[in-house]
C-alpha cells in the first residue's frame, strides 16, 4: 500500500460506543483510525483530516447513514462510502449503490475478515483514484505547455 494512503483515515461511525471500541481495538495498527459516535462528530472528522474511506451504521439516532453518505457524496467525494445495515431491505441498498452513494454495504454484524478485507479494497480504490487525478493533471499541464510552445514558436 502507497504510504500516503497509509496515512489517509479510515473513519467509523456507529451510535454503540463498543462497536467503536471494538472497531478501533482492531485496525488501528493497520490504518489511522477515526471514531465518532454521532454523525456531527464525523462530519466534523470529515472536514479535518484526510479520510479514504467512511464507514457508518445505517441506522443512527435522528437520521441514517444514507444521508450522511449523500452529504460526504457532495463534501468528499473522493472518499470511498461503506454502509452497515442490519436489515436487508434489498432495494435501498441497490439503489445507494447504484446512485453511487455507496461503495459497498456490509451486514451486521460484521465480520472481522470481511471488514479487513472491504477496508484495504477501499483503500486501493481510493488510491488509484488519486493517482488517476494526479496523472490526469500532469497530463493536462504537458498539454497546456506543448499548445502554448508551439504557439510561441509558430
Amino acid at each position: 500500500m502507497n504510504q500516503s494512503i497509509a496515512q489517509a483515515g479510515v473513519l467509523y461511525i456507529d451510535d454503540t460506543v463498543c462497536k467503536l471500541d471494538e472497531f478501533k481495538n482492531q485496525y488501528k495498527h493497520l490504518f489511522a483510525v477515526y471514531t465518532a459516535s454521532t454523525m456531527t462528530g464525523g462530519r466534523h472528522l470529515l472536514a479535518l483530516n484526510e479520510i479514504a474511506v467512511v464507514i457508518i451504521n445505517q441506522l443512527m439516532p435522528g437520521s441514517t447513514g444514507i444521508s450522511f453518505l449523500e452529504l460526504a457524496t457532495q463534501t468528499n467525494p473522493r472518499t470511498i462510502r461503506v454502509l452497515l445495515t442490519g436489515f436487508s431491505d434489498s432495494n435501498i441498498v441497490a439503489d445507494v449503490v447504484n446512485m453511487g452513494i455507496v461503495h459497498k454495504t456490509i451486514a451486521k454484524p460484521w465480520q472481522s475478515d470481511d471488514m479487513k478485507y472491504t477496508i484495504q479494497n477501499a483503500l486501493e480504490v481510493y488510491d488509484l483514484r488519486k493517482q488517476n487525478l494526479e496523472l490526469t493533471y500532469k497530463v493536462n499541464t504537458a498539454n497546456y505547455e506543448t499548445d502554448r510552445a508551439i504557439k510561441q514558436h509558430g
